[in-house]
C-alpha cells in the first residue's frame, strides 16, 4: 500500500480525545515542571507535550497514515499511553502524598521536589519493565480441575488455553509462531481459542494469525469470539478462522469421545456480540441443547467470565474464559473486578469451576505488571 497520509477525519469523538489528552497531560506537566531544575523540566515538557499529541494519534492511527506508517504511529502511541497511565498514577499518589506531608507539617516543599524528581524516573522505569515483560514468550501455567463423577477415561484429560493475542501493530506473526511451538510442546488432547485474537481487519493481520494453523492437540483446536473480533469485523474473520483448520464455536457444541467416555466441549459468541449481531447472542443453555446426558464433562468457551452466572445454570462443569488480561498492569489490576465477577486465575461459582487467563498476549500499550501472560494447560482431574 501507498505510504501517503490518508487525510485525517474529524468526528467529535476523535476532538474530544484530543482534548482530553491535551488536558490530562498539561495537568501533571503543572504538578511536576515547577518543581524541577530548568533542563529536567525541559525535557519533562518536551516528552508531555509530543506524548499528549502522540496518544490520541496512536489510538486512530488508521485514520492519520496508511501502513507501514500507521503501524509504526501506532506502536509510538501505544508506548507513550503505557509510560503516560503510569506517569499519571503516580502523579496521583504524589498528590496524595504531599497532603499527607502538609497535614504533618514534614516539610512538604523538600518533599515535592524530590518526589516530582522522582515520578518521572519511577514511571519510565515502570514502563520499560512491562516492556520487556511483553516481549518474552508467554509461560505455562499449570491447573487441574476436579470434576465430580469425572470418568476414569478422562482422568487427565488436558486443555491447551490461549486467549486474548491481540496481534496487531505490536504483536506479529513471529511471537504467535513462539506461542503455537509451546503450545504443541504440552501435546493437549485440545486447545482452545478464548477470543480477541485480532485488533484489525484480515487484510492486514492475516498472514501474521496463519501460524494457529500449526496448533496440533489430539482432537483438534477450537474458537470461540471475543469482542475485538466484532470491533475488527467479526464475519471476515470468522471464516479466516475456518480457513486455518480451526473449529469455530457459536452457541454449539462438539462431543469428544475418549476411551468410551465422553466430553462436551461447547463454545458461545462474546457476552457483548448481540450488539453487533442479534444472531450472535450469547446462550450457554443453547450450546448445550442436544448433548448426551450421560457426558462425563461439560466444558464451556465463553471470552468473557460474566457468562459464568448462565454457565452455571445450564449445567455446565467448567467454563474457560479470558479478556481480563489479569488487569494487565497496575494500578489496572484493581478495577477489573468491577465489571467482572473474576478477575484471573480459577474460582467456584455453585457447582461451576470457572478459569481466567491473564491473556497469552496484551491489548493497547506493550506492557504486563503484575499480571504474566500465560498459556494455560487445564487438565481434568476427579474429585
Amino acid at each position: 500500500m501507498s505510504g501517503e497520509p490518508i487525510p485525517a477525519r474529524r468526528s467529535p469523538s476523535s476532538v474530544r480525545l484530543f482534548v482530553l489528552s491535551a488536558v490530562l497531560h498539561l495537568l501533571i506537566g503543572l504538578r511536576l515542571i515547577p518543581f524541577l531544575p530548568l533542563p529536567a523540566g525541559l525535557t519533562l515538557g518536551t516528552w508531555l507535550l509530543a506524548s499528549a499529541v502522540l496518544v490520541p494519534m496512536g489510538l486512530m492511527a488508521r485514520r492519520f497514515a496508511r501502513q507501514p506508517a500507521a503501524d509504526r504511529l501506532a506502536v509510538a502511541g501505544l508506548f507513550s499511553l503505557g509510560l503516560f497511565s503510569s506517569l499519571f498514577v503516580l502523579t496521583l499518589g504524589r498528590e496524595l502524598l504531599l497532603a499527607g506531608a502538609a497535614l504533618l507539617h514534614t516539610g512538604p516543599s523538600t518533599l515535592a521536589a524530590l518526589s516530582a524528581r522522582v515520578v518521572p524516573l519511577l514511571a519510565l522505569a515502570l514502563t520499560l519493565l512491562g516492556l520487556l515483560n511483553t516481549r518474552r514468550t508467554a509461560r505455562v501455567k499449570r491447573v487441574d480441575i476436579p470434576i465430580a463423577n469425572l470418568p476414569q477415561a478422562l482422568h487427565g484429560f488436558t486443555i491447551a488455553q490461549i486467549t486474548d493475542l491481540h496481534v496487531g501493530p505490536t504483536i506479529r506473526g513471529r511471537y504467535i509462531q513462539r506461542i503455537v511451538d509451546r503450545v504443541n510442546q504440552l501435546q493437549a488432547d485440545a486447545v482452545a481459542i478464548t477470543g480477541d485474537i485480532v485488533d484489525g481487519p484480515v487484510s492486514e493481520l492475516g498472514p501474521h494469525v496463519a501460524p494457529l494453523s500449526g496448533l496440533r492437540s489430539r482432537h483438534g483446536t477450537f474458537f470461540v469470539t471475543g469482542n475485538h473480533e466484532y470491533y475488527a469485523g467479526a464475519g471476515p474473520w470468522l471464516a479466516e478462522v475456518r480457513r486455518l483448520g480451526i473449529r469455530v464455536l457459536l452457541n454449539e457444541h462438539v462431543v469428544i469421545e475418549q476411551g468410551g467416555a465422553r466430553l462436551v466441549l461447547a463454545g458461545v459468541p462474546d457476552f457483548t456480540a448481540h450488539h453487533f449481531d442479534a444472531s450472535h447472542q450469547s446462550d450457554p443453555a443453547a450450546a448445550l441443547a442436544g448433548a448426551p446426558p450421560d457426558a462425563g464433562a461439560r466444558v464451556l468457551l465463553a471470552h468473557q467470565p460474566r457468562s459464568a452466572t448462565a454457565a452455571e445454570q445450564a449445567g455446565f462443569d467448567l467454563q474457560i474464559s479470558g479478556h481480563t488480561h489479569g488487569g494487565q498492569f497496575l494500578p489496572w489490576v484493581f478495577f477489573v473486578r468491577f465489571q467482572q465477577p473474576f478477575t484471573a486465575g480459577l474460582h467456584r461459582m455453585g457447582r461451576l469451576w470457572v478459569y481466567v487467563s491473564r491473556g497469552t498476549g496484551y491489548w493497547g500499550p506493550p506492557k504486563r505488571l503484575g499480571a504474566p501472560s500465560e498459556i494455560t494447560r487445564l487438565r481434568l482431574v476427579p474429585a
